[in-house]
């Protein structure tokens, strides 16, 4: 029986990186696939030459644009995708994103797009907002404004202005992370600051938060990822949603994740689809896979 191939697409990680994924990808071999990594590369790419290799990639680079693209590029080739590459575009763009989860239910804040800061001033008289890069990760250039003075120092160039009904928290965000049907929550400050602040502190899940949390999967018809979700006078808010997020303060989360790894590439050689929960059958995701 010949092993499994998994294609991984990764940022550039330095010596001194805490990220979990090199330690994932030497996991996934020892679970008995061939893990390589595809990207980054130190060589240049003949286009005429990228070809489909791999029984299954890993997108996890989504803030390079050379990775997306050689992402889209083995999508149109019929590649196999975790993330699947339209839904990792999606969860990019926080105004598509956004949407997609209130039409599916997902209790978010009120949301609002602009083309520049000063068309929301009207806004700011029923109180703050805040204000996201609409293709922005990590809480980078999150900004809470309360007066048009703020507001004029926002500054993302031409891009479209994306702003959220400022919620008072009633506590430490509570960061939702899905690895297949396992389901963890994990409270952290922010911004984080220290190593310790980004593990955060793992608490149970009630009932109407997993169930929030596996909302968010079910619309975009997948298993892995990570929602931020704030609870403002006793209700939950999600605030963000990512594809394939760090997974700091998982308990053995390396291992959580090789192993997803080499069962979806398992599934994926077989030909049948690589979620593993019912969040692929989602009426909402076809559009998107």
């Amino acid at each position: 029986m010949r092993k499994v191939r998994i294609g991984f697409l990764l940022p550039h990680y330095s010596h001194k990186s805490k990220s979990f994924m090199p330690a994932v990808v030497q996991m996934t071999g020892e679970c008995g696939a061939i893990a390589e990594i595809v990207h980054p590369v130190d060589r240049i790419v003949d286009l005429s030459k990228v070809r489909v290799e791999h029984d299954l990639y890993v997108l996890r680079n989504t803030n390079s644009g050379f990775s997306l693209s050689v992402a889209g590029a083995l999508h149109e080739l019929g590649a196999v995708i975790v993330n699947p590459y339209r839904v990792t575009m999606a969860l990019r763009d926080k105004i598509l994103a956004s949407r997609i989860l209130q039409a599916s239910g997902v209790p978010t804040p009120d949301t609002y797009v602009a083309s520049h800061p000063d068309q929301l001033v009207p806004l700011l008289d029923l109180g703050p907002l805040v204000i996201k890069p609409y293709q922005g990760a990590g809480g980078h250039n999150v900004r809470i404004v309360r007066s048009r003075a703020e507001l004029a120092e926002v500054n993302f160039g031409r891009e479209p202005v994306f702003a959220q009904r400022y919620l008072p928290n009633d506590g430490r965000d509570r960061k939702i992370y899905a690895i297949g049907g396992q389901i963890f929550g994990v409270k952290k400050v922010f911004p984080r600051r220290t190593e310790e602040e980004k593990h955060g502190e793992l608490f149970p899940l009630s009932p109407e938060l997993q169930e929030v949390a596996l909302s968010c999967g079910r619309a975009f018809g997948i298993d892995l990822y990570g929602v931020d979700i704030i609870e403002s006078e006793g209700k939950p808010y999600v605030v963000d949603m990512c594809s394939i997020p760090g997974f700091k303060g998982v308990p053995d989360a390396p291992r959580l994740l090789a192993q997803y790894f080499y069962a979806a590439a398992e599934r994926a050689a077989r030909g049948q689809p690589v979620p593993q929960t019912a969040a692929s059958a989602a009426a909402g995701s076809h559009a998107l896979v």
